[in-house]
């Protein structure tokens, strides 16, 4: 019976013998698991483009959309037209252009509201707009302009405020959908709640002039975000800073981040005053370093600025930029958004704002370049992070196009360059600017200026993104597409 045991034993060790020696081998010939790729999104051509140019009155409207082989392929049309309700009749006839690579400008008469640019097919891709009014007297005098602007859920203003200048806000809905509208204003004391309230119902083809004194009368320097709870709204700020003092428009600036770059900022003499809010419920202390034509390093005496939660602050740095081509790069254990006034030369002054801005890595275009009579126009690049290569083509409204240029910047470095169409081209031009392969992050804008008796003019726009791809999320399989 003992032996008998022992057998059992030895049976059950052999049977396990075995078996650890079948799943061995088993383990160590069978296949590799797949890997599981994660979905990416799919880079996609832009097929429909809106934008709104706020308030063209007396001012010269420009549209472009720059020629490109790999895009601009098929059928495609800009339209023109006034903003209108759905179930509104058009009053006029609409202006369409129906080729890429076409400076399309017009001084648009007195009187109106809101134009409307709506492009589809070819002419979508990289479609870019803009509008400029030239006063020499007056409380408007002075060169404004701005970049029409696309319809969105969310914007951010920096500048003066309503204290200190006309500050007016431009509020046009030229979708189907009404859009429930919301602002915020932060100043140097802090949030402010108006009164009045902080919204307003823009219904479809609508638009609303508000004038942020009767909102807000009382600060000096603001952040302005406008929002919406439902719909889309296309939004611009302008500021009159009054007789003899400026006017433009303040470009839409980056929302809150930890990191902002404010590029675009000419190397002409003048005042140069920075903005900065913190929106959120926590102090800062932001640090500031620029980006010139010898280098990049921190600012003395100015190297930082402290901004107390939910508010905006401000700080004077014409003897650390003034006279420099340069960029700004803030940085914050909190998000911030910022933005900077540029003061002309001369005994009546003139202003231009830039703002922060997202690095052109898909490349930029400025519809709205001049160089006609005293006025000159001046591209602004900075690569404050690494070394950036970048072509720069342009792309008139008569004539040939010139050679494009390759453009060099060195790590930390901003160069200036005067743009100016071949001899023989008449009117005005665009700038179409595209980083090269294996470039670092570049930022920039474009200045324009003019010289005249008692003071300079000027206006600026730092770059944005090109319109000519889209980021299309990507698809799963999931049970919920089917569940009720």
């Amino acid at each position: 019976m003992r032996r008998l045991i022992e057998n059992r034993f030895g049976l059950l060790a052999l049977v396990l013998v075995a078996l650890g020696a079948l799943y061995g081998v088993a383990f160590v010939s069978r296949p590799a698991p797949a890997a599981q790729v994660r979905p990416q999104a799919v880079k996609a051509p832009v097929e429909s483009v809106t934008a709104v140019c706020p308030a063209p009155s007396g001012s010269r409207v420009s549209v472009v959309t720059p020629a490109d082989q790999q895009q601009n392929r098929g059928q495609g049309s800009a339209t023109l037209s006034a903003i209108k309700a759905p179930e509104e009749k058009s009053g006029g006839k609409a202006d369409v252009i129906d080729r890429p690579g076409l400076l399309w400008q017009r001084e648009i008469a007195p009187g109106g509201g809101p134009l409307v640019v709506d492009a589809t097919g070819s002419m979508a891709a990289g479609l870019e707009s803009a509008q400029t009014a030239r006063e020499t007297s007056g409380a408007q005098r002075g060169l404004a302009g701005v970049r029409c602007v696309e319809p969105g859920a969310e914007s951010w203003f920096v500048g003066p405020g309503p204290a200190a200048a006309e500050m007016t806000l431009y509020l046009a809905n030229p979708d189907s959908a009404p859009a429930n509208v919301s602002f915020m204003v932060y100043s140097g004391e802090g949030p402010v709640l108006s009164e009045r309230g902080n919204g307003v119902v823009v219904k479809p083809g609508q638009h609303r002039v508000i004038r942020l004194r009767d909102l807000a009368p009382s600060p000096l320097i603001m952040a302005l975000q406008v929002s919406t709870r439902s719909g889309r709204v296309a939004a611009a700020v302008k500021a009159v800073l009054g007789e003899g003092r400026g006017v433009d428009w303040l470009p839409v600036a980056t929302a809150p981040a930890t990191r902002v770059v404010v590029p675009g900022i000419p190397g002409t003499a003048g005042q140069r005053e920075l903005y900065v809010a913190t929106p959120g419920d926590r102090d800062t202390v932001v640090r500031i370093r620029a980006a010139l034509e010898d280098g990049s390093y921190a600012l003395k005496n100015k190297e930082t600025i402290e901004v107390p939660a939910g508010s905006a602050a401000s700080l004077d740095l014409s003897t650390g930029i003034g006279g420099q081509p340069a960029a700004l790069v803030l940085e914050s254990d909190v998000p911030i958004v910022a933005g900077l006034k540029i003061t002309g030369t001369g005994t009546r002054q003139d202003v231009a704002f830039t703002a922060g801005a997202a690095s052109v890595d898909l490349g930029s275009v400025v519809a709205d370049g001049r160089a006609e009579g005293k006025q000159t126009s001046w591209l602004v690049l900075s690569a404050p992070f690494a070394a950036a290569t970048v072509e720069v083509r342009l792309v008139p409204s008569k004539g040939a196009a010139p050679a494009p240029v390759e453009v060099k910047l060195p790590a930390g470095r901003t160069k200036e360059l005067r743009l100016a169409p071949p001899k023989g081209s008449k009117g005005g031009f665009s700038v179409v600017v595209r980083p090269m392969p294996g470039s670092g992050p570049v930022y920039g804008g474009r200045a324009l200026d003019e010289t005249a008796k008692d003071g300079q003019l000027v206006t600026a726009q730092p770059l944005a993104m090109a319109r000519t791809w889209a980021l299309v999320p990507p698809t799963v399989d999931s049970p919920g597409a089917v569940l009720p």
